[in-house]
């Protein structure tokens, strides 16, 4: 498909041009077929130049944290600090490589219902053990807590932390999500943090995994969709306001978007420890944030993926989502849907993904281009 456009861009673009005299301008169709194929490269490896643009941005000095951490080092978490949880014998029987953390508000019973029947009910994936909670706070309706109660009896995947569940309390809730794997989820090669809006893709992040890395070498990953150099918002009207006194830096490091990300086990165990030490300011930092304070002051850096969402929204394309490891802004009617579509045929081939994954990172930026546009 790309090389009929690009065939048709060169015939209706790149056809001879003649000057007054009738002479031909000959140079004229090799510059535009160079300008078409180099087009058609970019849409085709967009997301390494997306890469490629954010590592070179990246902040690459790190304030590392003094020597190595021992996990014995980190202070312990008991399971009375939840007041509902799974078996605290749960990892240790099922033997996940990944474990994801789903991050839900009490009230999104049918989000979570969603992400039962769609990715998180599945328990291997290209040969590797994976398992889904899903992490919730205290609620003030006695109605829904009676449910809560209900649904991690009938479920055995809730796990419920000892604060309000509210907005502001996102990066408290953070922190008892990351003292549960901690504690409870020792031996897992990886933790996913992700949101109950997201469309998550565990066969495609395992498939680069693999691919980047060396699936069972144990270093600090922090793996997902880079922000950077984003500033503070100081308006006390904004629900992300952090005034100077909680934050005097005009930027905060780059970090991962709290969508998603993945964290290797060694990561996780620095950074909850650098989260247990830090003290805690009011109001609190965004959750992401927060969790890129942390792996700053424990030496561990970001890693950008451009198969992480976090930012403009990506438009549905079959193809583009096999390749996708989250996608954001999803409902639970959409996940349906676009789990079963994308898993209803077989996989698109190299060249498809390619392109479909170009012509999804392109309308995303259009779309964010506008949206920007008409907000001014």
């Amino acid at each position: 498909m790309l090389v009929m456009v690009g065939r048709g861009l060169c015939t209706g673009l790149c056809k001879p041009r003649y000057g007054k005299r009738g002479g031909r301008l000959g140079l004229w169709p090799y510059l535009c077929a160079v300008m078409v194929c180099a087009a058609v490269l970019a849409l085709l490896f967009v997301d390494l130049i997306e890469s490629w643009v954010t590592s070179v941005s990246m902040n690459a000095v790190a304030e590392p944290h003094a020597g190595i951490i021992p996990q014995q080092s980190v202070p312990p978490t008991r399971p009375e600090e939840f007041l509902l949880m799974p078996s605290p014998l749960v990892c240790q029987r099922a033997k996940p490589y990944l474990i994801t953390m789903v991050t839900s508000a009490p009230a999104n019973q049918r989000a979570r219902k969603a992400i039962r029947d769609t990715w998180g009910g599945e328990v291997e994936v290209r040969g590797l053990r994976v398992m889904t909670l899903f992490m919730v706070g205290v609620v003030s309706d006695p109605g829904l807590a009676k449910l809560l109660i209900e649904e991690a009896r009938e479920r055995g995947d809730l796990i419920q932390g000892r604060f309000l569940d509210s907005y502001s309390n996102l990066t408290l809730k953070t922190l008892s999500m990351l003292g549960w794997a901690r504690r409870f989820c020792p031996h897992a090669h990886f933790m996913a943090k992700v949101d109950d809006d997201v469309l998550f893709n565990p066969s495609a992040l395992l498939h680069f995994l693999n691919k980047s890395r060396n699936p069972y070498e144990q270093g600090d990953l922090y793996l997902g969709r880079v922000h950077l150099h984003v500033a503070p918002d100081r308006d006390p009207d904004s629900k992300h306001y952090l005034p100077a006194g909680a934050y005097p830096n005009s930027v905060f490091p780059d970090y991962c978007s709290g969508t998603a990300y993945v964290l290797s086990r060694s990561a996780l165990l620095k950074i909850s420890l650098a989260a247990s030490a830090s003290p805690l300011s009011t109001p609190l930092p965004p959750e992401d944030v927060f969790v890129g304070l942390c792996a700053r002051a424990a030496g561990v850096l970001p890693s950008h993926c451009p198969l992480f969402s976090g930012g403009p929204g990506v438009p549905y394309g079959r193809c583009c989502y096999q390749a996708m490891v989250s996608i954001h802004h999803i409902t639970p009617k959409e996940m349906l849907h676009f789990w079963a579509e994308v898993h209803s045929s077989p996989p698109c081939s190299w060249l498809s993904v390619r392109a479909s994954l170009g012509m999804c990172k392109v309308r995303a930026m259009l779309g964010s281009a506008v949206g920007l546009e008409q907000g001014l």
